[in-house]
């Protein structure tokens, strides 16, 4: 079960070190060949970068809401105190 979610982890993360690579190529001027021009690498490099961390990040916070190592404002439990704010 921890290689599964390992896996599930590592795939997004292969896509943001991808997505820095890409902006850093755009950087030193280095065109690679799918690409036409260096802005439209840079910005499928930074969505790359943008999923592979939203991804990782949540799965991390999802992880530790489910084990009870959040705050208690990110927790999905209702209020403590009894107040109801709508």
């Amino acid at each position: 079960m921890r290689l599964i979610a390992l896996l599930i982890v590592l795939i997004p993360g292969i896509f943001g070190v991808i997505g820095i690579k890409l902006m850093r190529d755009v950087l030193f001027g280095v065109l690679n060949p799918p690409f036409t021009s260096l802005i439209v690498q840079f910005i499928l490099g930074l969505v790359f970068l943008i999923v592979g961390l939203s991804f990782v990040g949540g799965f991390i916070f999802y992880r530790d809401r489910k084990r009870n190592k959040v705050q208690d404002r990110f927790s999905s439990r209702s209020p403590k105190n009894g107040s109801n704010r709508s």
